[in-house]
């Protein structure tokens, strides 16, 4: 439990740093909310969550897009099925995968495009109703860390987009940014990120 919370948090915040940083309007965005919601001297807690929309459409686009983990957990089908022309046989183990559903172009318009404002007008939520966008999950085997991921996800990538200023490291530019993903348990960059931080005036 201790890697699945550390390791999905860690990776869900570097795919949202990666992105902002590709996209400066985005992160320009998220960083007027943040100073004119709580101003630019106090820190951000857990209760100014609610009041910042676009930080929420931020973290909703990226959990899109780069769900922490690819292929959610197993389930084994109880019956024979007949699933849009696919028969299943009773006892099949059926893996869903939440990576290809984020970016589906049937469900999604420009799926592979980083855009927060799709998600400020939606009711979609990832708590498991909204069957085109679970990334942790739905049902009985929803992901368990669901609530602290959404309160550590917010808080994190709010604090250091509020305290900070970001650029890309060594030579990297938002052009030869490397946004490849090496898929596993979960699904981390293939080349870490390098941000360099310096304090905000």
């Amino acid at each position: 439990m201790f890697f699945a919370g550390s390791e999905t948090t860690s990776t869900s915040i570097e795919w949202a740093m990666a992105e902002l940083l590709l996209n400066p309007e985005a992160m320009a965005k998220a960083k007027a909310e943040l100073t004119r919601s709580i101003g630019p001297n106090r820190r951000l807690e857990e209760t100014d969550i609610d009041n910042l929309p676009y930080l929420n459409a931020v973290v909703k686009e990226t959990l899109r897009l780069h769900p922490p983990v690819p292929l959610l957990v197993p389930r084994e089908a109880k019956n024979d099925t007949n699933f849009m022309g696919y028969s299943i046989p009773k006892n099949t183990k059926v893996l869903i995968n939440a990576w290809a559903i984020g970016r589906d172009p049937d469900a999604w318009d420009d799926p592979l495009c980083f855009k927060p404002e799709r998600f400020l007008a939606s009711k979609l939520d990832y708590k498991g109703q909204d069957f085109e966008y679970i990334p942790f999950g739905a049902g009985r085997r929803i992901c368990v860390g669901l609530a602290l991921a959404h309160r550590l996800l917010h808080v994190t990538l709010g604090s250091l987009i509020h305290e900070f200023e970001w650029k890309l490291g060594g030579q990297v530019t938002p052009e030869t940014l490397d946004m490849k993903e090496r898929l596993g348990i979960t699904s981390r960059k293939l080349e870490p990120l390098l941000a360099v931080p310096t304090k905000r005036n």
